[in-house]
């Protein structure tokens, strides 16, 4: 990381992951090209990540050519005129993760992630979950992703006084 002076811990970065209101997830095609993608991921535990998608197509294509994926989490972003010098900037607050992404074939497994990725975005709605997995699961895919190592976090933001809040220091 450049401005190590805006480095979060890792926590933090999972935080910002959970709370984000979607997750893009960057894939490399088949040939070599990049192909990125805003997702609605969700997970139980922080080290697996699941996303649903149609049984064929660019994500699932790039995932069979390449497994390796980046995850890039932004929340709280902002544009602003810095307070101390005017300067034009943001306030932002990210997490980053990489991991290895694979088609999920286990249909109980399957319906869990389902079950994680519905509870976090549709919580009001899980009276319905069962009958949609009926309707549904034969064509719905999904993907596990597992990190690979924790993510790391990064944000700029000033406080109440108008300086930025560096080395992780917390409002």
């Amino acid at each position: 990381m450049r401005k190590v002076s805006r480095e979060m811990p890792a926590d933090w970065a999972l935080e910002i992951m959970h709370k984000a209101p979607y997750i893009t997830v960057s894939f490399t095609r088949a040939d070599g090209t990049a192909y990125a993608v805003p997702l609605s991921l969700a997970s139980a535990d922080d080290k697996v990540w699941y996303f649903h998608c149609a049984p064929e197509g660019e994500k699932l294509d790039a995932l069979a050519a390449h497994s390796e994926v980046c995850l890039s989490a932004v929340t709280k972003c902002a544009p602003t005129v810095g307070p101390k010098d005017g300067s034009f900037t943001l306030q932002y607050r990210s997490a980053i993760a990489f991991g290895w992404a694979e088609l999920v074939l286990n249909e109980e497994e399957k319906i869990d992630a389902l079950r994680i990725i519905s509870q976090r975005f549709l919580p009001q709605h899980m009276d319905a979950f069962d009958d949609a997995i009926r309707r549904s699961l034969h064509r719905t895919a999904v993907v596990r992703i597992t990190l690979t190592a924790a993510p790391t976090g990064k944000r700029k933001q000033y406080d109440k006084d108008g300086e930025e809040m560096k080395y992780g220091r917390m409002e």
